[in-house]
């Protein structure tokens, strides 16, 4: 197996897992935080997309799928246009809503993309520094790695959400 095939089945897999998350769900169950302060399953969907958009068009050196697809407008956050969610008050939380629907539709459009740029990656690729602000710089593939790893934690944590129990989400 090739070391993009591999990437790819990782990004696979948290595309799959969005997917069954967002299966069933309504836009109430869509916002109600965990024990009235965790992460709510739009904002962590939302979320993840948005950072594998910015990490992944940065690296491919193409403009994000948020803002190059009209997503920015679709969803019409009131919050920054290249806005990620990192450090996010309780209040921007919960102004992240959106449709199961959107949110799949979004996720499905960063997923393509970023399928096509690990398809054109070798193995020499991922060996290409993408930011100097790290000792040591950050290489391609580290970079995807942990994409990966923050997607896929994030996607888990909307799955958990999900299977609470209404009496345990406020």
């Amino acid at each position: 197996m090739k070391s993009n095939e591999l990437l790819l089945d990782a990004f696979g897999r948290i595309r799959e897992t969005v997917e069954a998350t967002l299966e069933g769900l309504d836009d109430a169950s869509l916002v109600r935080r965990p024990a009235g302060t965790g992460n709510s399953i739009a904002w962590l969907i939302w979320h993840l997309s948005r950072v594998e958009d910015a990490q992944v068009s940065e690296a491919a050196d193409v403009e994000q799928v948020w803002t190059a697809q009209g997503f920015v407008a679709r969803f019409d956050l009131p919050l920054r246009a290249r806005d990620t969610g990192y450090g996010h008050s309780s209040e921007q939380v919960d102004a992240v809503r959106a449709s199961p629907e959107l949110l799949l539709e979004y996720y499905d459009a960063v997923h393509r993309q970023t399928a096509d740029f690990l398809k054109t990656l070798d193995d020499e690729a991922l060996d290409r520094v993408v930011d100097t602000r790290w000792d040591p710089p950050v290489a391609l593939g580290v970079r995807l790695v942990s994409t990966i790893a923050d997607c896929l934690q994030h996607v888990g944590q909307a799955a958990y959400a999900k299977g609470l129990k209404p009496t345990q989400v406020q």
